[in-house]
């Protein structure tokens, strides 16, 4: 009879395990939408009226005159937070014998450690998927800071495409502030960065073949090499039951943010595209599980307390359909 375990464990035995995962180094969401610490389960921001900060009055006064008054309002936005997590159940038997095989130096497996290293992986990546979809949706961004490409427009169309010249003037869309940080999925990049245009004004003379690099594409568009985020994790599409089936979990889209990392209070009045209030850290722990197999088990648990904002639309502009 063959037991299925979620790690089989066999003294005589050295196991190679292959485990197909995101690399969190290639996730960007803690970039684009920068964590900022509350202290409870509800809090606020303040949102500024415009005019209030562009509006010069009359400032000359006269000999026993009054300086004239101003007077500055905020409204108070309100957010809550969300909670995430998940639960890994480990027999006790398991841990057991991958005690005994660590013991007898034939694993150095440790099915606990592994349950809430996988459990965190899919934490980041619902929390990458939350970001993508809060920065890729086109209503997070005001009427005038939007920008569908069609036709020979895409960069996809080498021939009549103008990469440079839309993505340069989105970087001034903005308000107030030239955007400092661009992101895009792996697929976009992919095409992007092999445009002959911009190989040309990277590499310059009649240069059209290969590809820019990162730290190329970042100094054309005159911000840091580590403010070019490109995201490639991917994530199963697929309805429960069918078949596995993968896509990115950044569309098609490019995005250009005033994002300010400085930011460590929703109350404070640092401008910035968007963040992620942050209620304490991500937890990860255990709590006996009675009702599982012959001996009982352990619960592993692994969530986070979180809640994605974009608290200034007009910080963001949006590049939708580039391929």
């Amino acid at each position: 009879m063959t037991m299925n375990r979620p790690f089989p464990v066999d003294a005589t035995m050295t196991a190679i395990a292959i485990a197909y995962r995101n690399d969190p180094s290639e996730m960007i969401h803690a970039k684009v939408l920068p964590a900022v610490p509350v202290t409870s389960g509800r809090f606020a921001w303040l949102s500024y009226p415009i005019e209030e900060a562009f509006t010069v009055p009359e400032l000359e006064v006269g000999r026993k005159g009054q300086p004239a008054q101003v007077e500055f309002t905020a409204k108070e936005e309100e957010g809550s937070i969300s909670h995430y997590g998940l639960d890994d159940v480990i027999p006790i038997t398991d841990i057991d014998e991958a005690a005994a095989a660590r013991k007898a130096r034939t694993s150095t497996y440790d099915p606990e450690n592994a349950a809430v290293e996988s459990l965190t992986r899919l934490v980041m990546l619902g929390r990458e998927l939350r970001a993508s979809k809060l920065v890729q949706n086109p209503d997070n961004y005001d009427a005038a800071r939007r920008l569908a490409l069609t036709g020979g427009d895409k960069f996809s169309d080498f021939a009549n495409s103008d990469p440079y010249g839309v993505l340069n003037a989105a970087m001034t869309k903005p308000l107030v502030y030239r955007a400092n940080t661009v992101s895009m999925g792996m697929e976009v990049w992919e095409v992007t960065k092999r445009h002959p245009k911009l190989i040309k004004a990277v590499k310059g003379g009649l240069a059209e073949d290969g590809a820019i690099s990162r730290a190329q594409f970042a100094e054309l568009l005159e911000i840091a090499p580590e403010n070019l985020l490109i995201g490639a994790s991917m994530v199963n599409i697929a309805a429960k039951g069918q078949a596995v089936n993968l896509a990115r979990v950044w569309g098609k889209s490019i995005q250009c943010h005033y994002v300010d990392p400085r930011k460590q209070s929703t109350m404070d009045n640092i401008l910035t595209w968007g963040f992620t209030a942050e209620q304490e850290t991500r937890i990860a722990g255990s709590i006996p599980a009675p009702n599982v197999g012959i001996k009982g088990g352990k619960q592993v648990r692994v969530g986070e307390m979180v809640k994605e904002v974009v608290c200034a639309k007009s910080l963001g502009y949006i590049i939708q359909n580039a391929i």
